[in-house]
């Protein structure tokens, strides 16, 4: 069994803002602001050159699939910086490195190819939602040199490619604030020799008066 995505979206939005969630955003108070945004400047469909610099910077994310009962599974995906790649203003692809072989994600992107994309930067507290469709591709050495990092320690066993339908930029209310190590080790490694410089010092200080 294939799902496929309807083809009648008035606003990009309407991917997940279905009649359901509308319904909701109404009893709550925010269906107007929503509507108001849909017909201004809404949810973006393609690649902008903000969103290219903000996948740029990536090492991780998480993806989302549904099988075709609509069991959802979220699994995490990482690789160097920039491992989620660009390849045209509607189309991101990343190399599915070897892992513990349960291949769910591909098992439910066989059965249905809907799936969302979620890009978090804990360091600026910037998260970005991407829904579209994606796909398995094998065997094409091209697109897998494309994707791949020569100097990355993993083996690729297939690409993904991703058809953005939508995408959002959440706000930032309530993302720890977290940086990675690499990012602050010098500066940690700087302060514990300028301690480690000020008890030689004091040290040697002792012992000068101690004699």
């Amino acid at each position: 069994m294939t799902v496929h995505l309807a083809s009648t979206l008035v606003s990009p939005s309407d991917i997940v803002f279905t009649p359901a969630v509308k319904a909701r955003q109404e009893a709550y108070g925010s269906r107007a602001g929503y509507a108001k945004f849909e017909s201004t400047r809404g949810w973006e469909s393609r690649v902008t050159p903000v969103l290219a610099e903000f996948i740029a910077e990536q090492t991780s994310m998480y993806m989302a699939t549904a099988n075709a009962q609509g069991q959802p599974y979220m699994q995490h995906r990482g690789g160097p910086q920039g491992f989620l790649h660009v390849l045209d203003e509607q189309t991101l692809a990343f190399a599915d490195y070897a892992g513990n072989k349960q291949y769910i994600t591909a098992g439910n992107l066989d059965e249905n190819p809907k799936a969302q994309l979620f890009l978090m930067d804990y360091a600026h507290a910037q998260r970005v939602k991407i829904w579209g469709e994606a796909k398995i591709v094998t065997g094409d050495q091209d697109l897998i040199a494309r994707v791949s990092s020569p100097d990355y320690a993993a083996r690729v066993e297939r690409v993904i490619v991703f058809t953005i339908k939508a995408w959002d930029a959440n706000c930032p209310k309530h993302i720890p604030r977290l940086v990675k190590v690499e990012d602050v080790l010098p500066a940690i490694q700087e302060r514990d020799q300028k301690i480690a410089d000020l008890e030689a010092r004091l040290k040697e200080l002792e012992r000068k008066l101690l004699r």
